[in-house]
């Protein structure tokens, strides 16, 4: 008789009715977690082809500075915009990210980062949500672009070793601590406490203008290429040119 009771309860409709919701609160929980997962991947995936396709500035820089200078320069150019990418990756990780993005030195206006210097913190589970390793890879192709600016400005007039230490000062210093005013959230023009912040599009007041001012301050101080505007030197031999 109790079996009979209980076979009843079981397959009665309240009885069914108590247990769907709990059934119910975990598909819709499970379905959230793989949202989550699913939007993690995207994200990565966007930032990565972003990321790339930022990286491949570098190529048109290549091919225009290339083409502006004397035959003879090609490959001096050629070298010094792959330097950038190797000097700059190098900088960037070991202390230009953590004057990014890492911890402010002050509350309410900060002038530079203290953490994640050198992949620190990396790994950890970040409170905003924000991907240490994605979020530096496609910072790390912002500024690489920023230092090879200044390549061209100076080309023809600028010993390889004069330019690697500049692009060192620059990916290290110079950059990073303009991107943690501005883009971190937590800089001295760009913070919660003001009331009108920095606002940039597309990094046209950041990498360009750091980058641009730099170029121009460099032009200024290594001046023109040597003949180029003098009327006793043929000017045919800064003729552009198609070599690859």
């Amino acid at each position: 008789q109790d079996s009979a009771v209980r076979r009843a309860q079981q397959g009665s409709p309240g009885a069914m009715a108590a247990t769907v919701p709990a059934t119910v609160a975990e598909l819709a929980e499970q379905l959230a977690q793989m949202k989550t997962d699913y939007d993690e991947a995207l994200d990565t995936c966007w930032i990565l082809i972003c990321a790339a396709l930022v990286f491949f500035m570098h190529a048109g820089f290549t091919m225009l500075e290339a083409g502006c200078v004397q035959m003879k320069n090609t490959q001096n150019i050629l070298c010094k915009n792959c330097l950038v990418v190797v000097i700059a990756t190098i900088c960037w990780y070991l202390v230009g990210y953590g004057l990014a993005y890492g911890e402010p030195n002050t509350e309410g206006g900060s002038f530079c980062g203290t953490s994640h210097f050198a992949g620190g913190g990396f790994l950890e589970e970040q409170a905003n949500g924000v991907n240490r390793w994605r979020d530096w890879f496609f910072q790390w192709a912002f500024c690489a672009t920023c230092g090879t600016i200044v390549s061209g400005a100076m080309a023809e007039r600028t010993a390889l070793t004069g330019f690697a230490v500049y692009v060192a000062a620059m990916t290290t210093f110079v950059y990073p601590i303009v991107v943690h005013w501005t883009w971190s959230g937590a800089g001295w023009l760009n913070n919660d406490t003001r009331t009108a912040s920095y606002k940039d599009f597309a990094g046209s007041g950041i990498v360009h203008m750091c980058g641009g001012i730099s170029a121009l301050v460099g032009a200024a101080v290594v001046g023109p290429r040597q003949g180029r505007f003098a009327a006793d030197v043929d000017q045919d031999k800064f003729v552009p040119h198609n070599v690859p």
